[in-house]
């Protein structure tokens, strides 16, 4: 298995497109600079922010291979590789593997519900197949699937492979379970917040870290929590925390996928939009947008 330590704040990138939907691998690696620059601790393509749901498997292998290029070793490049199904999880970590991702984010099946025996017979399966890390990814708003804090810690007990998980639901009383219930473990377990605003309170807790979608607009800011709590310096910290709540307040407009695209594209980057149909922002979230980037960078963020 790969020795992989999972910290500080991993951007799920955005995947750049033409206007014909096609994927733009040049701006791809121009933001992938942008972001190491930005001083992010991790790159991950197919997150949610990069539209994994609704790219085809030759897309995602085009995109992770550039990435993966691009990276060159600077950071660890997180791959999504779940599927709905088990079989095609399997294909996918094994191609992601392949391309050479330092961790497999395994995102849990969706449409269809599925019992906690069902997602964690998935996950032990797909470990057999591969012998890259494995993050657990809980995002049950979207997949319809939550991942109990319980079948977390036995997936983590069970299966030398899964070393870490995320919890994207927004619920801090699940995301703060997922780190008490896998502390004790005989290996270091990382828990991840992939919910932006809990970031600092998943660290004070004892999490790693975040997979934060806002990183794509303010990578300096958003790494910035990570590192400055780790110096000890937790009133900057909360600041750093606490200076995105105006940004993530647009959401209430829209996808925020489509939101924090629009708001790359509006920085100057030509990232494209969202791949429909999830790509409108009605005009009021547009204005409302303009105003935070204006306002922000008028405070230095970046």
């Amino acid at each position: 298995m790969k020795q992989t330590e999972l910290k500080g704040i991993i951007t799920p990138i955005l995947t750049p497109m033409n206007a014909d939907e096609s994927i733009n691998t040049d701006e791809l690696r121009t933001q992938i600079d942008r972001l190491i620059d930005g001083g992010v601790h991790g790159i991950f393509p197919f997150g949610t922010n990069g539209e994994g749901y609704i790219l085809n498997e030759k897309e995602k292998c085009e995109v992770l291979e550039a990435a993966i290029d691009q990276v060159k070793g600077r950071v660890p490049v997180y791959a999504g590789s779940g599927c709905i199904s088990t079989q095609d999880t399997i294909r996918m970590s094994k191609e992601a593997e392949k391309l050479g991702a330092d961790v497999l984010s395994i995102i849990t099946p969706s449409f269809a519900v599925a019992s906690q025996k069902e997602l964690y017979d998935h996950y032990v399966e797909v470990a057999k197949h591969v012998d890259t890390p494995i993050v657990l990814y809980n995002i049950p708003a979207r997949t319809g699937n939550k991942l109990l804090p319980e079948t977390v810690k036995k997936l983590a007990k069970d299966v030398d492979l899964i070393i870490g998980a995320k919890d994207s639901s927004g619920d801090w009383d699940n995301l703060k379970a997922y780190i008490t219930e896998t502390r004790e473990l005989d290996k270091k377990f990382y828990v991840l917040s992939g919910n932006d605003s809990l970031i600092l309170p998943a660290l004070k807790e004892g999490g790693v870290g975040g997979i934060a979608g806002c990183s794509n607009v303010y990578p300096h800011v958003l790494s910035s929590i990570y590192n400055l709590f780790k110096e000890g310096k937790l009133e900057e910290a909360e600041a750093a925390q606490d200076s995105i709540a105006s940004f993530r307040a647009v959401f209430k407009y829209g996808n925020p996928n489509t939101v924090v695209k629009k708001a790359v594209a509006m920085l100057g980057y030509p990232v494209g939009d969202c791949r429909r149909p999830f790509n409108y922002l009605c005009d009021e979230g547009v204005e409302a947008l303009a105003k935070v980037l204006k306002e922000n960078a008028d405070k230095g963020m970046n």
